[in-house]
């Protein structure tokens, strides 16, 4: 769904492109697929459990897919699937039924059970043939496999692969290679088989109501991989979540499980953890998804956010590169093994890749927000230079032209034409419909820098640097000249407007991303009120959640990437950001359109769904190449459960400020083992939305309403 750069116009608005007379591909669908993962490994079926080869199907290692056939048949049939269960992380079970075989009658006395587990080296599994039959059963058991060891933006294209050759390395054990990357398969007990199709075979005689175990696993040797999972545990704590609303927990219990399945490191630093930022895309380190989901996790402890920062520390960039969107100080955007070419879409991001406006001063706040919830001071101070050196970019390569606005053009030809988190090409429209061009400045991203730099001087000051007066008065200028350029008048009042286009003028669709201000400072209590009720309102908040743009702006496509459709993490971050102003009831609303969603999911909250209304359907549509699990939309969870809280501490400051999330849908609620500066703190938030808080470390002062 990325879209690199396209020819501009002499002057106006960009208009629709026309239809290229090529043959065009659809990104492979994966809302109908079951995932199972544990990066950097992670597999798609078919509910029923079957790996066909089609569309994204397969086993997948970092950006490589290892598998993409494993057909499990008996006497050479499939089994009918019935049902499966994604239990903890890594971990699947898929029913099905052999109703040919058994005693001849209406029900079925065959039934098989397919137990997927995926690890670091890639995925194993335990079929379970059970017999209920009064006589013996004999079956042959195959499991058909292929490989085409295709490069991950191949399969996303929607390209055919070519299938690789498979070999046998020895008894029972099949193996695929093609450059540094080779996965073998074996079974125990099984035979192997190249001759027409590469197969385990298995026969397999069933007493009379007995049972029979087979085992297989396929293990990815990759040596050239740039992401590994990390050692030990997790790095956040698993709160118990009571509330009113039962939803609540189920998705937060599924949301931390899936949080600790996209875990990944670099191999020179396996210490220090980051979040993938989701599958089957996007399962490597993305500077922003990875520093959103680190902030959003910062009420179970500072050390995901701690390993994130260091990570993206290391690579900042230290030379201006066009080709890469490097610039000295910047926090990278993503990182592959390989050089990411789309073809058809004239997109080519080298393997370590800058195109990113907003990573930068998030980095910083999210440097900031971890010190106030209690990352030691020592890990802080070490990261200070590179705070320095994020500030450089800031003050200078953020801002080509010296307008005072944090601005993004690709200059690369090849890049991505948008660089904001709503980067699709087509993602900045006027309310006409009609596109932006570059350079543009987005709104939320004056907001996060406006927030950089006051969080960056409270950082400087505390430490004993110099600069902090500065950023003060950079953070103060940049409100006025915001407040004189971005607001708008149209169809919805006053409103601050999307971005700055090309020729600074104000691009006019009310979107989602004026949410994103609130809590940053920069608006005044007057602005923040007018922004909350236009993000309330059933134009923003008609569906299951909040749409990333007004559903009566020409643009608006309820199954579109950025306009229209609903994302989790935005609606999350949204719900927080109205909680922190005091504005609960519509806080209140957005959060349980996120709830009625993930029910509608089974509560693994996919990467966005449509932005319909909530009455044709009565529940969520997916948007089928969504990914899921999805790091920021899983952090979304605990974004809502720390606004219910209201739980604000400053460690560096000994003060804590809790002002809970009041009434309907999620209080009254408990929250047992969330973490400040390491102590296991509770809340509790009674009908009326009184708070109690235990467990602050000792000498803190809570500030809490009478």
């Amino acid at each position: 769904m990325l879209v690199a750069g396209m020819s501009e116009p002499a002057g106006g608005h960009t208009p629709e492109p026309a239809h290229a007379a090529v043959a065009y591909r659809p990104q492979p669908s994966l809302h109908d697929l079951v995932v199972t993962v544990m990066a950097p490994s992670s597999v798609l079926s078919a509910p029923d459990g079957q790996i066909r080869g089609a569309g994204v199907q397969g086993l997948f290692h970092a950006d490589c897919r290892a598998l993409s056939r494993a057909v499990l048949l008996l006497d050479g049939r499939e089994p009918e699937g019935v049902g499966h269960a994604q239990q903890e992380a890594g971990r699947t079970r898929f029913a099905s039924l052999a109703r040919w075989l058994g005693d001849r009658h209406l029900d079925p006395t065959v039934r098989v059970d397919r137990v997927r587990e995926v690890a670091a080296y890639g995925m194993s599994e335990r079929v379970e043939i059970t017999s209920t039959a009064s006589t013996e059963v004999t079956t042959s058991v195959t499991v058909e496999l292929g490989s085409d060891l295709a490069p991950i933006e191949l399969v996303k294209s929607g390209a055919p692969a070519m299938p690789a050759e498979p070999y046998s390395a020895g008894p029972g054990e099949l193996s695929w290679k093609a450059g540094t990357v080779r996965v073998t398969v074996t079974g125990e007990g099984a035979e192997a088989e190249t001759a027409e199709t590469a197969r385990l075979c298995w026969t397999v005689t069933l007493p009379p109501r007995g049972r029979v175990t087979l085992r297989w696993k396929a293990v990815v040797e990759d040596p050239g991989a740039v992401v590994v999972h990390p050692p030990g545990g997790v790095e956040w704590s698993s709160p118990q979540v009571v509330a009113a609303d039962p939803r609540l927990a189920r998705l937060l219990d599924r949301s931390l499980e899936d949080l600790r399945s996209l875990r990944l490191a670099e191999p020179g630093a396996p210490g220090d953890t980051f979040l993938g930022a989701g599958v089957p895309w996007f399962l490597t380190l993305f500077g922003r998804d990875s520093v959103w989901a680190a902030r959003m996790l910062l009420p179970l402890g500072t050390g995901l956010a701690a390993g994130t920062l260091r990570v993206l520390a290391r690579r900042q960039g230290v030379r201006a590169d066009p080709a890469s969107g490097q610039a000295p100080g910047k926090i990278m955007h993503e990182l592959r093994r390989h050089e990411f070419v789309v073809d058809g879409e004239g997109l080519r991001l080298p393997a370590a890749y800058y195109g990113t406006i907003d990573a930068t001063p998030l980095w910083i706040t999210l440097l900031h927000d971890a010190w106030r919830w209690g990352m030691p001071e020592h890990e802080v101070a070490a990261l200070l230079p590179s705070l320095e050196a994020a500030l450089g970019w800031l003050g200078g390569g953020a801002d080509p032209d010296g307008d005072g606005f944090v601005e993004y053009v690709d200059a690369s030809g090849h890049g991505l034409v948008n660089q904001g988190w709503k980067d699709s090409g087509d993602a900045v429209r006027f309310a006409d419909g009609s596109r932006a061009n570059a350079p543009i400045a987005l709104v939320e991203v004056q907001g996060y820098a406006y927030q950089a730099a006051r969080h960056a001087a409270a950082l400087l000051d505390a430490f004993g640097r110099p600069g902090a007066a500065r950023w003060e008065e950079h953070a103060e200028g940049l409100a006025e000249r915001f407040r004189d350029r971005f607001w708008v008048e149209g169809r919805h009042g006053r409103f601050p407007a999307l971005a700055l286009d090309r020729d600074k003028r104000p691009v006019d669709a009310l979107t989602s991303n004026i949410g994103h201000l609130l809590g940053t400072g920069l608006l005044s209590a007057e602005e923040s009120a007018a922004v909350a009720g236009l993000l309330a309102s059933p134009a923003m908040a008609g569906g299951f959640g909040l749409r990333t743009m007004s559903a009566d702006d020409g643009g608006f496509s309820p199954t579109s990437y950025h306009c229209g459709s609903i994302w989790p993490h935005d609606t999350a971050i949204v719900v927080a950001g109205l909680a922190g102003e005091g504005f609960a009831a519509q806080a209140a609303g957005l959060a349980e359109g996120l709830l009625s969603a993930a029910e509608a999911f089974g509560y693994r909250l996919p990467e966005l769904w449509s932005g319909d209304s909530r009455a044709p359907m009565g529940r969520p549509l997916p948007y089928p190449a969504a990914c899921r699990p999805q790091a920021w939309a899983a952090a979304a969870a605990v974004t809502v459960v720390h606004a219910a809280t209201g739980l604000r501490p400053d460690v560096p400051g000994g003060r804590a400020r809790v002002r809970p999330l009041a009434g309907a849908p999620l209080g009254p609620l408990a929250v047992r083992g969330l973490r400040v500066a390491g102590s296991a703190v509770d809340v509790a938030v009674d009908a009326a939305g009184r708070p109690t808080v235990t467990g602050l470390p000792a000498g803190m002062i809570l500030d809490a309403p009478a």
